[in-house]
């Protein structure tokens, strides 16, 4: 297992911005790729953004042009930077972290509260 903890939500105002992080206690480069989900209350979880090893990137739609994924392999860390946020990015967005030939790890999840 590999915990995953994350930081940095909270409440922030429409067009406001926030930078989540995720720590990973083992090496990042153990892993295929990490990323960001969030889960919204009453919906599914879904992709926020994703970044592999080899740096390569990919963002749900909704985010896209607004949000950042980085990775900071000498600190074991990925971070989400959040600009532009709408209300309807108000959700517990968790870190993910996936092992080669293995289940994703998950963290415990970080609220986001947009307000209008």
């Amino acid at each position: 297992q590999v915990p995953l903890v994350e930081s940095g939500g909270g409440l922030v105002q429409a067009e406001g911005s926030l930078l989540l992080s995720c720590a990973l206690s083992g090496s990042i480069f153990s892993m295929d790729a990490v990323g960001w989900y969030r889960q919204a209350p009453g919906k599914q979880r879904e992709l926020v953004a994703r970044i592999t090893k080899g740096g390569t990137t990919n963002y749900g739609d909704s985010v896209k042009g607004r949000f950042t994924i980085q990775k900071d392999n000498a600190r074991d860390t990925v971070y989400l930077q959040m600009n532009g946020l709408k209300p309807e990015d108000t959700a517990v967005y968790y870190c993910n972290a996936e092992p080669s030939g293995g289940y994703p790890y998950w963290g415990q999840g970080t609220q986001v509260t947009v307000s209008s």
